[in-house]
């Protein structure tokens, strides 16, 4: 009996031109990602059932909704990250010319677009197919050491499973991956130092369209009021960070990787706030403080920009 292994596991994605309907893989693009972990799948749960007067032993359960849910841990890198972030922000705007384009993403889409993810199990075999799927939220870690990966959050409308593959011919690309070692953040365009560790979280706050279908499927997911957040964790070594928390003034932070100069993806969040952190000296050791931040829009830039340099011409 064979059993399903992570190590032989595969992920498709291809971006719907219609919301919920898979892609025709002799037309649209599936591209074959890396991922690191997914928990991305649909579960029904169970209802107690509310019966009496059919004595002390309760009646079956009831079957609740199906709901298509769950986050995906996918690396940062050069060229595969681009999707992710076209489902998250929209289309970019694309300048340069081969070998080196410039991707310019940006917060605050009226609209976004949905993709198909395939997961597959080849050893079953099973590949279960995930129509519908909206990007919720990405998040971002930055530390001094290891490998450079983002959560994503994901809601889907459908999941079916297929015994076969979707697209038995997907695209591959290479794989340059971002490091750890490799990050930087800056205020206000200069090197920001002290930093220990770092966080970003965009979220779309999708609202889902949970309408009576006798599908029992979403009718949508609609982006709201979109949040940027994060922390800086940083050694107290001076007072620029709290005099501009104290200030309430706001600050722009930018948080990237680089290769070199045409293998490189920035975050930069426009109009940062600072709250003014409790400063805590545990004993003799350094001492440090973490400023839990929130974004804003300012007047002609958007929340956050992403710039991503690579060899891709478009997504």
């Amino acid at each position: 009996m064979a059993r399903a292994y992570g190590a032989n596991a595969s992920l498709l994605a291809a971006f719907e031109q219609t919301y919920g309907v898979a892609p025709d893989p002799a037309i649209d693009d599936y591209w074959k990602l890396p991922f690191v972990s997914s928990s991305l799948g649909s579960e029904q749960g169970l209802t107690p059932n509310d019966l009496i007067g059919m004595g002390r032993d309760p009646s079956a359960p009831i079957r609740d909704v199906i709901k298509v849910e769950g986050d995906m841990a996918v690396p940062v890198d050069v060229r595969h990250v681009g999707l992710w972030l076209k489902a998250l922000l929209g289309t970019p705007q694309v300048a340069g010319s081969a070998p080196v384009f410039t991707h310019t993403f940006v917060s605050g889409g009226a609209s976004l677009p949905s993709l198909t993810l395939e997961t597959g199990l080849p050893d079953i075999p099973a590949w279960f197919v995930a129509s519908g799927v909206m990007v919720n939220s990405l998040q971002i870690k930055f530390a001094r050491s290891g490998a450079a990966n983002a959560t994503v959050g994901l809601v889907a409308q459908s999941e079916l499973r297929r015994t076969t593959p979707v697209a038995p011919s997907p695209t591959t690309r290479e794989l340059l991956r971002f490091n750890q070692f490799q990050g930087a953040i800056e205020k206000d365009g200069q090197p920001l130092g002290n930093v220990v560790s770092a966080q970003l979280t965009y979220s779309n706050n999708l609202e889902r369209i949970e309408t009576i279908r006798s599908d029992s499927q979403l009718d949508g997911a609609d982006p709201t009021v979109a949040s940027l957040t994060g922390n800086l964790e940083v050694r107290f070594a001076d007072t620029a960070l709290i005099d501009a928390a104290t200030d309430g003034q706001p600050i722009e932070l930018s948080f990237g990787y680089a290769i070199a100069a045409d293998r490189r993806i920035t975050f930069t969040a426009h109009e940062v706030y600072l709250p003014k952190p409790k400063l805590s000296i545990s004993g003799p050791g350094g001492i440090q403080a973490t400023f839990d931040w929130q974004a804003a829009r300012t007047g002609s830039n958007p929340m956050l920009t992403v710039t991503l340099i690579n060899d891709i011409a478009t997504y």
